[in-house]
């Protein structure tokens, strides 16, 4: 008997395309390469740029500590305004989210609606609503926490809904089998079920809504988004370097609460 084998034939890299599939990728290609193009993307340009960047980070430095205080009296505007708006937008979100699951809406049509009106608060961006909400009742950091409520139901709502739906069927089917009622059946197995991956969500909520609460002060609806506007608008570079640092800080500072949390909440929930 030989003991020469028979030489292997390695796997192919990709699998071959399909024509419909060729097509699609080619299409997609297209429109990536015609959106670079629209979007006048031109290095040179760029280029030309950076001694412009380099002069206005030169007249941020030093910054202006002068008004301290008063910035961060406003930083905790924006962050009441966040917390706010996120805790409030979450309450909202929870029936929101059951109505718009397919196990527990009651109709078709509401399950629709629901999810039309989660998809409506979610497309309209954050600033525009706070616009709104500005004209509906005054200047202020009302207006704002308005808008981030309702940011922050198009956010959850989605996401509440599709962790309620993913939640093991086990538990509810047991709860049927003894008669439950529906309302039972979601409080006592469905929500306890999606719990942690609502946690996450609602914390991902908090940290978006504090970098969108930002900029809300821009068009009056309060917050350290009026003390950034005005320094840019009177050439203040040094306070407004000021304004972006300790806006940087709190930032990053719910960025690492919430990261740790959610960390807590994975290995806990193993």
């Amino acid at each position: 008997m030989s003991d020469i084998s028979p030489p292997r034939t390695l796997p192919a890299r990709f699998e071959r395309a399909s024509p419909l599939r060729f097509v699609l990728l080619v299409a997609c290609a297209a429109a990536i390469i015609s959106s670079i193009h629209g979007s006048q993307i031109s290095i040179s340009a760029l280029v030309d740029g950076l001694p412009q960047i380099g002069r206005l980070v030169g007249d941020m430095f030093p910054p202006d500590i002068s008004r301290l205080p008063v910035i961060l009296l406003r930083l905790l505007e924006t962050f009441q305004m966040a917390l706010a708006g996120t805790f409030i937008g979450i309450i909202l979100s929870l029936p929101i989210a059951v109505l718009a699951t397919r196990d527990f809406s009651p109709h078709p049509v509401v399950r629709f609606l629901t999810k039309g009106l989660v998809s409506f608060c979610r497309t309209i961006p954050d600033l525009i609503w706070a616009l709104i909400f500005v004209v509906a009742v005054g200047l202020g950091p009302f207006a704002g926490t308005l808008a981030i409520i309702v940011d922050t139901i198009g956010f959850c709502g989605r996401f509440f809904a599709e962790a309620m739906e993913d939640v093991e069927k086990g538990p509810q089917e047991a709860l049927t089998a003894l008669g439950a009622s529906r309302t039972d059946i979601i409080a006592s197995a469905v929500v306890p079920g999606a719990m942690p991956a609502m946690i996450a969500t609602g914390l991902f909520s908090l940290e978006k809504a504090t970098r969108g609460s930002v900029v809300l002060g821009i068009v009056g609806a309060g917050g350290i988004g009026v003390e950034l506007q005005v320094a840019l608008d009177l050439f203040n570079y040094a306070q407004a370097a000021t304004i972006i640092f300790v806006i940087f800080v709190l930032v990053l500072a719910v960025e690492q609460v919430g990261s740790a949390l959610r960390a807590r909440i994975l290995v806990s929930g193993k």
